[in-house]
């Protein structure tokens, strides 16, 4: 049979067991193979992939493949202009929405606490999850490596690490977002916009302490859930200030 010479570049390295990490990897084809069928095969989901160079040429995931070529796979690069190549994708969302899977509810949560458009379901299947992130251009997080590999889905983003916090860092680093993060804009049960709201309009559906405590608060336009500066706000707030901080660092480290 023909063979294949790959290799995997960057984080796409953590979907690859440890003999193929980081190296040169030797791989038979069957003649006319497509490139995402032979990728997909190695257990990396397409939506992590941005650019593939096939001899030196950028090609789409469709490429077929007879033999004897040497390729070589780059993770996304959401941040960075890489124009000049073929992109896999029709363009990177500037503006990331996002939709979760059943098992990251707490994530969808952060990620609203710091003012990104994400939508949380526990109660759909996987194909409405496609859907949705398909229509809406949301970009699916999972930690599902099959549920990425459905050819249909364009934008999302395996999600490695395991706490809540630490998924929320690892998805603000890797797709770039600590410039747009604004933290308390969003409702964080159902998504909606937080708008400032005078007190005597809701005084009535407040709890007398809070009310003695606080001038200030906001409400969701969609669910109207109302919002104040309680105990948890400080920690809350230094707690995003490290994430932005260190997004910060990593950065400067990288440049």
């Amino acid at each position: 049979m023909p063979t294949v010479t790959l290799r995997f570049y960057e984080e796409l390295n953590d979907f690859l067991p440890s003999p193929w990490r980081k190296r040169d990897i030797e791989r038979q084809i069957q003649p006319g193979e497509s490139l995402k069928h032979l990728i997909e095969a190695m257990g990396v989901p397409h939506t992590e992939v941005e650019v593939v160079l096939v001899n030196g040429d950028s090609v789409g995931l469709d490429q077929q493949l007879q033999g004897g070529e040497r390729i070589s796979v780059y993770p996304l690069f959401e941040s960075l202009d890489v124009t000049p190549l073929l992109r896999l994708r029709e363009r990177p969302l500037r503006t990331p929405k996002f939709v979760t899977d059943a098992h990251l509810g707490k994530l969808a949560r952060y990620l609203r606490l710091v003012g990104f458009d994400t939508l949380f379901f526990n109660d759909i299947g996987d194909q409405r999850l496609v859907e949705i992130s398909v229509s809406e251009r949301r970009i699916l997080l999972t930690r599902d490596r099959a549920l990425l590999m459905r050819r249909t889905i364009t934008h999302g983003r395996y999600v490695h690490a395991i706490e809540p916090w630490l998924q929320l860092a690892e998805v603000v680093e890797r797709l770039d977002l600590a410039g747009q993060i604004r933290p308390f804009s969003r409702c964080m049960v159902c998504n909606g916009s937080i708008v400032a709201a005078q007190k005597d309009l809701i005084e009535e559906e407040l709890p007398d302490q809070v009310i003695c405590q606080h001038d200030q608060f906001w409400r969701c336009r969609d669910c109207q859930k109302i919002y104040w500066q309680g105990s948890h706000y400080s920690n809350l707030l230094k707690s995003i200030a490290g994430l932005v901080a260190d997004n910060r660092q990593a950065g400067d480290v990288e440049s």
